[in-house]
């Protein structure tokens, strides 16, 4: 009975004196043709939450996508604070060694049966202290690119040491994106450093402390600047959905009840709570997903080789889950209203190599910020989505070596993406795909509202 007289008194302290309805005031922009873009709100979500939302859910469920190994006790790179949130919702519970599937644990750059089988061959010669005659220079050479994953210079973000003793797997599903009480100026610190610092603003727009304030636009920017800012404030959006619709609205010794805050939804997009920049707000999350799944479409011809399995020791399981994987790319691929990423850093080719350098930088400083948020359940999800967003711009951007992997030998490939990238990336895309659903239900939540 308390949780409902607590959403009861949620719903009613939203009301605000103005005319047309609650919905209209977080909606009204976010419908027809995205800037910069040749694809319109309504067919994202159609295509998003009857084509892609159930087989990416069903994907990331699976042992390959649940469990990913990260080094959440990274010292903050920019500023010296040792305080920790000292809120329950913030921890996260790491997986004991049973948790993990085997064909995980021995290693954490195995893409296929076969290169597990030559790592196992090539560590099992070493342990005995012989000499590795057994192994050709081929195969050494391509157990070294495997440990390095692929070049650094490619990368967008930065990504954790899986060696380190510091890195451990957190099984996704039990440690859940939501509302964990972590707000204020602790979390009003990491946006403004990644806004003010880190990320190209519009030249009109003076962000303060509190990013709940107005903060969009994107006048005086060039399209790949502005492109840079949309991303940013896209993926900012997404997680204030998730946080939004995963709030605790009740709590007691038996249960708790975690669901809709309508409230704290209208605070971050109601055009007059947000002195009319909330709606902006949520058509960046949609110019994201354009992003993210252009980027799926694009990667389909790497995890189309029939050297690649997401191998976890579990035959059955693991062709299933490719079938599933290759199916869902098909999927993304037949998008009508692609993003084409080709308007982006073209002209000059000078200036355009000096933008996109640019580009990369601020990134990869994006992420490592994440590494400065006190809450580690956040830090968690913070990791994964700018890695998996930094990810989606490599593939982006690597359209030629992508082309040339037919060419190339398995041992030597053009383009490579480790395991934690993979990860990454589709659980990312599952974040904003589950956004851009939520949406659906605000928008019928906010319609029953009274004004």
């Amino acid at each position: 009975m308390k949780s409902f007289i607590l959403l009861a008194l949620l719903l009613s302290s939203v009301h605000v004196t103005t005319a047309g309805s609650a919905a209209h005031r977080c909606f009204c922009q976010v419908t027809g043709t995205l800037d910069d873009c040749a694809c319109d709100v309504e067919t994202i979500d159609s295509f998003n939450n009857k084509e892609i939302f159930p087989k990416l859910q069903k994907l990331l469920s699976s042992d390959y996508f649940r469990f990913y190994k990260v080094n959440l006790n990274n010292p903050c790179p920019f500023w010296t604070d040792h305080s920790q949130c000292g809120l329950k919702y913030c921890a996260v519970k790491p997986c004991t060694p049973g948790d993990v599937p085997e064909g995980l644990k021995s290693s954490s750059y195995k893409y296929s049966e076969e290169a597990s089988e030559d790592i196992e061959k090539c560590e099992k010669v070493e342990k005995l202290g012989a000499v590795n005659g057994s192994l050709s220079d081929e195969t050494l050479q391509a157990l070294q690119e495997w440990k390095k994953h692929d070049d650094e210079s490619e990368r967008f973000c930065m990504l954790d040491d899986e060696d380190s003793p510091e890195s451990q797997y957190v099984d996704l599903l039990l440690n859940p994106e939501r509302f964990t009480g972590y707000k204020g100026p602790e979390a009003w610190r990491i946006w403004n450093s990644i806004y003010e610092e880190n990320c190209f603003k519009p030249y009109s727009v003076k962000r303060p402390l509190n990013p709940l304030a107005s903060n969009s636009g994107d006048d005086g920017l060039c399209v790949e600047k502005r492109a840079f800012f949309r991303l940013i404030s896209g993926l900012h959006s997404s997680i204030n959905i998730h946080l939004s619709a995963r709030y605790l609205l009740d709590e007691n010794w038996f249960e708790m009840m975690w669901g809709h805050n309508v409230s704290e939804f209208q605070l971050r997009f109601d055009e007059e709570l947000t002195e009319g920049e909330g709606p902006k707000r949520l058509r960046n999350l949609y110019f994201l997903y354009l992003i993210e799944l252009r980027a799926l479409a694009k990667i389909l011809p790497y995890f189309e080789r029939s050297t690649f399995n997401l191998y976890t020791g579990q035959p059955t399981q693991d062709n299933e889950n490719k079938k599933l994987l290759l199916e869902l790319l098909h999927v993304a691929k037949s998008f009508p209203l692609h993003f084409d990423e080709t308007a982006l850093f073209a002209g000059n080719k000078k200036e355009a190599m000096k933008l996109k350098e640019d580009f990369k930088l601020t990134f990869k400083n994006i992420s490592r910020i994440m590494d400065c948020v006190e809450c580690f359940k956040c830090r968690l999800w913070g990791k994964l989505q700018t890695q998996g967003l930094g990810t989606a711009l490599k593939i982006l951007f690597s359209e030629r070596q992508i082309e040339a992997m037919p060419n190339t030998s398995n041992t030597n490939p053009s383009f490579q993406l480790s395991r934690q990238e993979i990860v990454s990336l589709f659980n990312a895309f599952g974040r904003i795909s589950t956004s851009v659903r939520e949406l659906k239900n605000f928008r019928s939540l906010l319609s029953k509202l009274k004004q």
